[in-house]
C-alpha cells in the first residue's frame, strides 16, 4: 500500500537538512503540498525546493520557529499559499556536542536550548492550531529525542527540553482531541545527520556510541521520515499521544 497526502498541506519547521529534509522529500512523493522552514542552510533549502519540483510542491522559508513572529509568518504562508494547513511537523532543534556540566552551564546556553528545542514546537503549534481547528481536523507530529525520555548527562539542557516536549505533546493529544487533531510524537536516537558528524568524525566516540546500538549502526534521516509519514497518514487514524521510538534498540522504553 503506497501512502498518499494528495491534497494535504504541510509545514515542516527545520527542514533544509537532515530528518527535516528527509521529511520534506516524503511528503512530497506522497502529494502533499509542503512548506518547510530553514535558519542558516539557504543553499540547501533552496536546491531541495527545486529537486522537488520549485514552489509548486515544496516552498523554503527563512524562519526561526523559535521567535513568534517567525512562526505565524511560516503557518501563514502556507494558509494563503494553499489555502488550508493538514499536517506540521515540528522538527527543528540544537545539540550541544561539547559536554557542559551543569555548574558551567550559562544561562544563555539554557535559554537558546530551550528558545529553540521547546519554545519552537510550541509556538508553530499556537499558530497552527486555530487553522486546524477551523478545519475540524489536523496532524501535529512533534520531533522529540530518546534524551527526552532517559536525560542525558552533560547535555541536561537539551534532555529537559525534549522531555519537555514529550509533555507537551501528552497534554495537548487530549486538549485536541475534541477537534480531531491528532498530536503525536517521534524519539530517535542516533541518527547520520550534521547534528551528529562531531561524534561520527571521532572514532572513539562513535564506536562507543555503537557499541550501546543493538542493530550496530547509526539510523538514516528517512528511517525517522517514514513513521514520521505514517503518523501523517490515514494509517494512524486512532493514534495520539504516542512516542514512537526510533533508536535501533538503544533505549527500550515501555
Amino acid at each position: 500500500m503506497n501512502i498518499s497526502l494528495d491534497n494535504q498541506v504541510a509545514v515542516v519547521t527545520g527542514g533544509s537538512r537532515g530528518i527535516g529534509a528527509a521529511t520534506v522529500r516524503l511528503f512530497a512523493e506522497a502529494g502533499a503540498k509542503v512548506v518547510f522552514s530553514y535558519r542558516h542552510a539557504a543553499r540547501q533549502a533552496r536546491e531541495l525546493a527545486e529537486a522537488l519540483g520549485g514552489s509548486g510542491q515544496a516552498l523554503a522559508v527563512r524562519a526561526n520557529a523559535a521567535k513568534m513572529a517567525d512562526a505565524r509568518r511560516l503557518v501563514t504562508t502556507a494558509t494563503q499559499r494553499f489555502g488550508r494547513l493538514d499536517i506540521l511537523v515540528a522538527n527543528a532543534g540544537i545539540w550541544n556536542y561539547q559536554p557542559l556540566p551543569i555548574q558551567k552551564m550559562a544561562e544563555k546556553d539554557w535559554d537558546e536550548m530551550m528558545a529553540v528545542n521547546l519554545k519552537g514546537v510550541y509556538s508553530v503549534i499556537h499558530h497552527a492550531v486555530p487553522q486546524m481547528i477551523r478545519q475540524q481536523g489536523g496532524r501535529i507530529i512533534v520531533v522529540s529525542s530518546t534524551a527526552g525520555q532517559r536525560g542525558e548527562a552533560f547535555h541536561t539542557h537539551y534532555g529537559a527540553s525534549k522531555g519537555g516536549v514529550i509533555g507537551l505533546v501528552k497534554g495537548l493529544s487530549t486538549e485536541l482531541a475534541p477537534h480531531h487533531i491528532l498530536v503525536n510524537c517521534v524519539a530517535p536516537g542516533w541518527i547520520d545527520t550534521d547534528m551528529a558528524t562531531p561524534v561520527v568524525k571521532n572514532r572513539r566516540e562513535y564506536r562507543q556510541a555503537i557499541s550501546a546500538i543493538p542493530l550496530g549502526r547509526f539510523g538514516k534521516p528517512e528511517e525517522v521520515a517514514m513513521p514520521i509519514l505514517f503518523l501523517a497518514s490515514t494509517l494512524s487514524t486512532y493514534m495520539t499521544g504516542e512516542i514512537v521510538n526510533i533508536n535501533g534498540g538503544n533505549v527500550l522504553c515501555g
